[in-house]
Formats: C-alpha cells, sequence, structure tokens
C-alpha cells in the first residue's frame, strides 16, 4: 500500500495499553475517503504484520549487538545447539534449515569460525566430508543467552496477556501453514529470507 513501515516511529512504550487507533486505522481512513470502493481489509493485517516485525527487528538486533553478535549470527549458534549433542550439522542442513544459500551461509560460517564460536570437524560417517560443529565457547554462549534473549522475546510482547499471545501464536502458525505449502519445490516459487529462531 506505498507505506513504508520500518521508518515510523515506535510509537507508545512496549507493556502499555494500546492506542484506540494506530498507523494502520489511519492509513486505511485515508484509503477510504480518497477511494471509498478499495478494500483494505488486506492491509489491516499485512500492514500491521510488517510494522510489528520492522519494531521487533530493531529491538532483537540491539539486543544481540550488546553481545556482540548478529541476530544471523544467533541462528546458526542457536540451530547447531537445539539438534543436541554434539551440537553438529553439515553445512547443507544448516542452509536449508535457514533458508539461506550456501554462499551467504559460507561466509556466516567463516565470520562464526573467526570468532571461535563453531569449527569443522571430519563427518564420522564420512571421512571426507565435513561438518560444523558447536566449540565450547559457543556452547557456553548459547547457553548464556537463551534464557536472556527469551526474557527479551517476553518483553516485547508484553502488550498481550499470555492468552492473547497463545491465540495470536495459533492464528500466526495457521497463516505460515499456508505461507510455506504455496513455497514448497516445484509450486513455481522460491525461498526467500529466513525464519528467526527463539
Amino acid at each position: 500500500m506505498g507505506e513504508q513501515p520500518a521508518s515510523e516511529d515506535p510509537g507508545e512504550p512496549l507493556g502499555e495499553p494500546p492506542a484506540s487507533e494506530d498507523h494502520v486505522d489511519r492509513a486505511r481512513a485515508q484509503w477510504a475517503q480518497a477511494w471509498p470502493e478499495l478494500d483494505t481489509s488486506p492491509f489491516a493485517v499485512v500492514g500491521r504484520l510488517g510494522r510489528a516485525v520492522a519494531h521487533l527487528d530493531r529491538e532483537l538486533d540491539e539486543f544481540f549487538q550488546r553481545h556482540g553478535l548478529t541476530r544471523a549470527h544467533w541462528d546458526v549458534l542457536a540451530c547447531l545447539r537445539r539438534a543436541g549433542a554434539p551440537y553438529r550439522l553439515s553445512p547443507t542442513a544448516l542452509y536449508q534449515g535457514l533458508m539461506r544459500s550456501s554462499a551467504t551461509m559460507t561466509h556466516r560460517l567463516r565470520q562464526l569460525e573467526d570468532a571461535g564460536l563453531v569449527e569443522r570437524v571430519a563427518d564420522p560417517a564420512d571421512r571426507r566430508a565435513l561438518l560444523v560443529a558447536l566449540t565450547l565457547d559457543g556452547v557456553r554462549l548459547v547457553d548464556e543467552l537463551a534464557a536472556a534473549h527469551l526474557d527479551n522475546e517476553r518483553r516485547l510482547l508484553g502488550a498481550l496477556d499470555p492468552r492473547q499471545q497463545e491465540q495470536l501464536a495459533g492464528l500466526l502458525r495457521e497463516l505460515l501453514v499456508g505461507l510455506e505449502a504455496a513455497d514448497r519445490p516445484g509450486r513455481g516459487r522460491r525461498h526467500r529470507g529466513s525464519a528467526r529462531t527463539p
């Protein structure tokens, strides 16, 4: 609809009751006045999702920057950690699981290797292949940050009570299932972007 959510003012502080009218309400009202026949109901959902993502992106970026990481780095580290001991995956499993190109993943892994958080190890099932593994420092970092990261996400959802969060999670699950079904191989679309890791 021509909106630019990332550049807007963040608005009300987190955790306060929502305003009776938000940016999307105002934009829809303008469309209704300028073009009464235009049905902007999809924008009521998509526009709010976009603006919410812009707020969340900024807050999460700042959290990881304070710890010397990017969210892209965290996605890799968390993916390895939740794979279970000994915290190893193939590069292919990583870039497919995170929906990133192999070139992007190679660059990301090199940065994490330079930081001493991951290492390449021989695959016990195929000595010609290499796996990506968390180092001890990598495991410690994930274990130190995981709870704080989730506390930060909990803070960001403070405008909703637990029941509302559960309801929203269910609706977003339905939306995501539909979007991912349409994005499967053979459906004429390609994966773009990545799913963020909790």
